[in-house]
């Protein structure tokens, strides 16, 4: 499309934020208005826009704006209604991820995507990260099968435990981050799916009935790989190997080394420390004649790496290269499908105490 991409921001915490600045900063774009029931973060975020139009209801905002494009970073339990509405208003979607709560509201998501002739990018961050790329790339050098282990735990407090109390109310920690992970364990193995097992522990009165804020999946793939993911949040999180991102296969083994942690520096709150890498460290499985190891370990070192705006910058570039270029999105929402899929079995095998198949 020519000329200037007017684009209706929706959501003004973090994710929100970081997205409306990266279209504030880019050619050919402009945001028409932003949106939040909360007036504290709606008007702080207009304010940095420079005077953007404020707005408290999604759909008028909708109506009264006309975007060629809306971004979604609300929290999951509007992004079905917000997305399909959008497209059905003849809007571009950028949707955070989840893609929805349940697996019908993804499949509605990509319907009206297909029906409307709409682009829909979903919020995979890692997949615009040169060192998760990297990192997924020597994956697929190291033999068949697999084990993937991988967690993200996070201690909150403050305003961070409310905004995670507020997610659970919609979707469990394995679930809402788990998405990310396991469509890295997807892109490392290149293979299907069979069966998710997985256990979980409600550490907090404060959460819903029925709700649990520790989390951890098991997932089997055809080609005999498998893979873990643990995530929790709260208070009484430990600060203590939060951060695990690990890669064996028959020929060695890669790890995403964090020396920041190391030197004691950073936090599991930290959103930079959710996406940052500092340097990988690939292991070799070959011995010589006399048993040794026959080549040392690499670093590769990744300093430089993009932060978190950088990263939402480059999501946004992607998301308007798909607009203007009409790039084919099916397998990037193909992946979105089926990551929630697999995340959401995890929680029914932890709600059921069963294996999932997913077969």
């Amino acid at each position: 499309m020519a000329g200037k991409i007017k684009i209706l921001v929706v959501g003004c915490g973090q994710m929100g934020t970081s997205h409306a600045r990266a279209y504030h900063n880019m050619d050919g774009c402009e945001i028409v208005g932003v949106v939040s029931r909360g007036p504290e973060s709606r008007g702080r975020l207009a304010g940095e826009l420079g005077g953007a139009t404020e707005y408290d209801d999604f759909r008028k905002a909708l109506e009264a704006t006309k975007p060629d494009a809306v971004c979604i970073s609300t929290y999951p339990e509007t992004h079905v209604d917000f997305a399909v509405a959008s497209m059905e208003a003849g809007a571009h979607v950028f949707l955070e991820k989840p893609i929805a709560e349940d697996n019908e509201g993804a499949e509605r998501v990509v319907a009206a995507a297909r029906k409307h002739n709409k682009k829909a990018v979903i919020g995979y961050i890692l997949r615009h990260h040169p060192a998760w790329t990297r990192f997924i790339e020597t994956a697929r050098t190291l033999g068949k099968p697999l084990v993937m282990r991988m967690n993200l735990n996070q201690q909150s407090s403050g305003d961070k435990w409310r905004g995670h109390k507020n997610l659970m109310n919609s979707l469990s920690p394995i679930v809402d981050c788990g998405v990310h992970y396991v469509d890295v364990m997807c892109q490392m193995t290149g293979a299907r799916p069979i069966r998710v097992q997985a256990i979980g522990a409600r550490l907090s009165d404060e959460l819903k009935p029925g709700m649990y804020n520790y989390g951890n999946l098991q997932v089997v793939f055809d080609d005999g790989s498998v893979g873990w993911y643990e995530a929790g949040w709260g208070p009484m999180i430990s600060e203590e190997a939060f951060f695990v991102k690990d890669v064996v296969g028959p020929r060695g083994c890669a790890s995403i080394a964090d020396r920041k942690k190391e030197r004691g520096e950073g936090s599991s709150a930290d959103i930079e420390s959710h996406t940052a890498t500092h340097s990988i460290r690939i292991h070799h499985a070959d011995l010589d004649a006399d048993g040794n190891f026959a080549k040392q370990d690499e670093w590769v070192d990744t300093t430089g790496e993009p932060d978190h705006d950088e990263l939402c910058r480059r999501e946004q570039e992607y998301f308007v290269k798909a607009i203007r270029e009409d790039i084919d999105l099916t397998e990037h929402l193909t992946a979105a499908v089926d990551s929630l899929r697999i995340v959401l079995a995890a929680d029914q095998s932890i709600r059921e105490g069963k294996v999932i198949s997913l077969e």
